[in-house]
Parts: C-alpha cells; sequence; structure tokens
C-alpha cells in the first residue's frame, strides 16, 4: 500500500496537470498576434498532452486506493504570447521538481510501477519545458 506523503503528491500532480491542460488550451484560443497561430497549435497540443498526464495518474491514483482530485491548482492564462510562455515554461519547471521527487518517493517505497509511469511523463514534462523555452527564445 502505498503511503498517504506519495498519494498526496500524485493529488498534486492531478491538480497541476489539470491546471496546465485548461491553461493551455485557453492559451491556444486567446493567443494574439504574428506567431499566435504557430504557437497556440502548441499550446493546444502540450493541452491535450497534460490531459492524458491528468488521467494516467488519476488512474494510478485510484488504483493505489487514493481519490483523484478534481480541482486545478490555480490557472494564469497571460496576457501575452511572452507573458503565457514565461508562466508555462514556469509551470513545466515546478511539474519536473515534483515528478522528481514522486519517482524517488516511488522508488524508496518499492513502487516500481508509479515510478516508471513519472518517469515516462517527467521526459514528456521536459520536452514541453523545452519547447516554450525555445519559444520564448525565439522572441
Amino acid at each position: 500500500m502505498a503511503s498517504k506523503e506519495l498519494l498526496d503528491m500524485l493529488n498534486e500532480a492531478i491538480a497541476n496537470e489539470l491546471q496546465v491542460g485548461i491553461q493551455y488550451m485557453w492559451q491556444h484560443v486567446v493567443a494574439r498576434g504574428v506567431n499566435s497561430e504557430p504557437v497556440g497549435k502548441v499550446f493546444k497540443e502540450i493541452a491535450v498532452a497534460e490531459m492524458k498526464h491528468a488521467e494516467a495518474i488519476a488512474d494510478r491514483l485510484d488504483y493505489l486506493g487514493g481519490v483523484p482530485t478534481t480541482k486545478p491548482t490555480a490557472i494564469t492564462v497571460g496576457e501575452h504570447i511572452k507573458d503565457m510562455l514565461t508562466l508555462d515554461k514556469k509551470a513545466e519547471e515546478d511539474a519536473i521538481g515534483l515528478y522528481k521527487r514522486i519517482i524517488k518517493k516511488a522508488d524508496g517505497e518499492g513502487d516500481v510501477t508509479t515510478r516508471t509511469l513519472f518517469e515516462g511523463i517527467l521526459s514528456q514534462e521536459e520536452d514541453h519545458h523545452n519547447k516554450f523555452t525555445t519559444l520564448l527564445e525565439a522572441d
């Protein structure tokens, strides 16, 4: 059985994934300016990936006996594309830090499945971070 600490961490991950899924999708909708079409496509693509992460984590949490949250953390859309990308880069940095802690905790509890799940998600989050960083540098 997973520790309460690990279950809480998984719920934190779900709340964050819900947050960025909504945040990135709204950014896709409201992005304006010369780069809005290509950047908006990136927002939408990553939003869908984040919702899939939320689902996978919720499935795992449910299996471990926890109750998945339905409440996202605070959503901040931003006003301009550069603001949006800056917010999103920070959100990905936060996720990367949390997922590294979850991997360490799961490993310490001998939970290979949770560790493996988060290793895969971590790789994708690092890719998202790289995309946002690259778009910010291109500006």
